[in-house]
């Protein structure tokens, strides 16, 4: 499948064809775009100022970046390696593993971003 010279406009239309494959198919990023557009909802309602929410949008697109690539790398490893190698479990496992340090660096951040609005809102600062 080799294109060559493709039109600007089809680039993105492959793109986002694909960010739309991965959530059709991918259980995880639907939950990190659901817990994402949560956070946005938060941050709005806290009014975080725009220095914290330009961090949170940052740390947001990190995850669902990795996500993707997360994908992408599972789809590569199951079309040449369809049966069980080590290997395979190894780039796997990695490509995972880099989903769930971005989402952690994301979850920190975001305790840091929220908590004094949070105690602030109960009333505890």
């Amino acid at each position: 499948m080799k294109v060559r010279n493709q039109k600007l406009t089809a680039s993105f239309r492959n793109a986002l064809e694909g960010i739309v494959i991965a959530f059709k198919t991918q259980r995880n990023i639907r939950i990190h775009v659901t817990m994402s557009i949560m956070v946005v909802l938060a941050a709005f309602y806290f009014k975080l100022p725009p220095r914290d929410f330009a961090l949170i949008l940052l740390v947001i697109g990190l995850v669902i970046t990795a996500e993707l690539l997360n994908t992408a790398i599972e789809a590569i490893v199951d079309l040449v390696m369809p049966e069980w190698h080590a290997l395979a479990k190894i780039a796997k496992d990695t490509a995972a593993g880099a989903v769930l340090v971005a989402a952690g660096v994301a979850v920190v951040i975001g305790l840091l971003l929220f908590y004094k609005p949070v105690m602030i809102w109960f009333g505890w600062y």
